[in-house]
């Protein structure tokens, strides 16, 4: 789906760690054309896209990039993930009015990326102390 706002990056398998890697702070919109409420979202998605310059915006097509869709199990579109330096510290399915979507990205925001590190690493060794 094309935007009018320049800000919205299309990602795709090739260039999708080299725009989120590095970057502090990215919004990611899983999508597909057939989808009515992911149609709905795109105009919600670029208004805030261009109220928030300093964030990467981001959308995926999960018609196209179905190999990117699987590695994030996306099961439901729209899907909007929010990465903090690589971190998914947020992830929910279905459409979000744009109040909702600056509560959530003010929200994230405001995290504090060395807890959430730590917490993603004690996860992290969960996982794999239950695994040995």
């Amino acid at each position: 789906m094309a935007t009018d706002t320049p800000a919205i990056v299309e990602l795709t398998k090739e260039n999708f760690a080299q725009s989120i890697d590095g970057h502090p702070f990215a919004v990611v919109d899983f999508w597909a054309p057939w989808c009515g409420p992911c149609r709905a979202f795109a105009p919600v998605f670029a208004a805030a896209a261009a109220r928030h310059p300093d964030v990467l915006f981001a959308k995926v097509n999960t018609e196209e990039q179905q190999e990117l869709a699987a590695h994030f199990h996306i099961g439901s579109i729209p899907m909007l993930m929010i990465f903090r330096d690589n971190i998914i510290v947020f992830a929910q399915p279905g459409a979000v009015s744009g109040g909702a979507l600056d509560e959530v990205l003010a929200a994230a925001h405001t995290l504090d990326m060395d807890v959430v590190r730590s917490e993603a690493s004690a996860q992290e060794t969960e996982v794999r102390a239950k695994r040995a």
